[in-house]
């Protein structure tokens, strides 16, 4: 099973990202993704949600309305779009799969928002 997420970096505040995360070894079609969001010394914040079939979405309150999760099955990818993005954004973003009792994570990547 491999999980990778990328699209982060260091960004101003108020532009956009959109990070990606490609899985293989397992039937991705089948599985919720969720992305994830650490930063040293706070605890970790479920940020997004996806159904496997894409028909449900669920986002934290302090992303409403600026991020968005979709995943596109035929290439094993989940996707988050991330506009006017705040310093408190800031963390390394993961992603994980889950089909309990199977659950796998990622590799995270980067964001940094900073003017």
């Amino acid at each position: 099973v491999r999980i990778v997420a990328s699209g982060g970096g260091l960004v101003q505040p108020g532009v956009s990202l959109r990070l990606s995360c490609v899985a293989s070894g397992f039937t991705f079609s089948s599985y919720t993704m969720t992305w994830i969001r650490q930063t040293p010394g706070k605890e970790r914040e479920l940020v997004a949600t996806i159904s496997s079939g894409a028909g449900s979405t669920n986002y934290a309150d302090s992303v409403k309305g600026r991020f968005a999760i979709s995943r596109d099955n035929a290439k094993n990818t989940v996707y988050l779009q991330m506009n006017s993005l705040k310093p408190e954004d800031t963390a390394v973003y993961y992603c994980n799969a889950a089909r309990l009792p199977k659950f796998y994570w990622g590799q995270g990547t980067q964001v940094t928002v900073s003017s």
